[in-house]
């Protein structure tokens, strides 16, 4: 609400994305150890991703929230594979300590059912689908 009220004339878009597991959410990890422990549980599973999006202006004083959920199946994963792939470094700032586009995430990924770029934490269509139903009016595109 800060944002809305320093630029009002603004469309403000905020995201954040969870993984759940088993109903256990999880973020991003603390440590390399943690990220280590995250994928070891994801291995050979699947898991629920969430991607909450905010879409707010302050002038006309709308704001709309909209879910997406995908499932993502992991392969199995031995334990080098997962401390090679921390080591990378690329899971400490991802919710689930994976990043469905990163080289190695995205080889222990069998397949997801749902939106791509929902896994990667900006559900596209979802965007489109709320922009186009409650913002048309600030992007009307000439036809």
């Amino acid at each position: 609400e800060d944002l809305i009220d320093q630029f009002p004339e603004s469309l403000i878009l905020a995201a954040d994305t969870i993984v759940v597991l088993d109903e256990v959410i999880l973020g991003k990890p603390k440590d390399p150890e943690e990220a280590f422990q995250m994928l070891k549980m994801l291995s050979g599973r699947s898991n629920t991703v969430f991607t909450g999006i905010c879409l707010a202006q302050g002038i006309s004083k709308r704001m709309v929230t909209a879910v997406e959920q995908s499932e993502v199946f992991f392969y199995p994963m031995s334990d080098i594979e997962i401390r090679r792939y921390v080591a990378s470094g690329s899971p400490m700032d991802k919710a689930g300590a994976y990043g469905i586009q990163d080289d190695w995430g995205a080889l222990f990924i069998e397949r997801i059912e749902g939106d791509y770029y929902n896994v990667m934490g900006l559900p596209l269509h979802l965007l489109y689908k709320t922009l186009k139903l409650n913002f048309a009016d600030l992007w009307q595109m000439d036809e």
